[in-house]
């Protein structure tokens, strides 16, 4: 079974941007801790006549609905909530190295 300590939990709050104290910490390992187990639970469970399905119901279908153009929302309240902005647009954080 695959587990987590402190250190999987740094690398995952840094990867997802999230800001935890020492108490939240331990409460995602914790938490973490008992999502694996209940999975390894699950593991035992003997699906094998069991046909895979994609949903519950046999005739439940997706639903669609006509794309309607709608008001648009004004960019400065758009960008009102942005946390970094440059030249009317979101700014996000560079995901791509250059290769220089």
């Amino acid at each position: 079974m695959a587990s987590f300590d402190r250190d999987t939990i740094k690398k995952l709050t840094k990867l997802s941007r999230i800001q935890c104290n020492e108490d939240e910490e331990s409460q995602l390992l914790s938490d973490l801790q008992k999502i694996l187990s209940y999975v390894e639970l699950m593991n035992e469970v003997d699906t094998e006549n069991v046909r895979p399905c994609t949903h519950v119901l046999e005739e439940m279908c997706n639903v669609e609905r006509d794309d309607v153009v709608g008001e648009v929302m004004p960019r400065e309240v758009f960008l009102a909530n942005a946390p970094d902005k440059i030249g009317g647009m979101i700014r996000v954080p560079s995901i791509m190295k250059s290769r220089n």
